[in-house]
């Protein structure tokens, strides 16, 4: 599955789950990216990420 499916099923989460548009489809790409080619993450926002992105490896320093 490409960043960019992955990336508009979890912005459509975030909206049916009340997000405001406070959020961008920008950090829906970079969180779905990171889950197919990273093996970590390092993000400045983990619990948005430990939300939407569970299955993502988060680094925390």
């Amino acid at each position: 599955m490409a960043a960019r499916n992955i990336a508009g099923e979890k912005w459509k989460l975030y909206r049916k789950s009340g997000g405001k548009r406070s959020r961008t489809i920008t950090d829906f790409l970079i969180g779905s990216h990171a889950l197919l080619k990273a093996d970590r993450f390092l993000p400045r926002d983990r619990g948005f990420y430990r939300s939407y992105f569970p299955e993502l490896s988060i680094m925390s320093p």
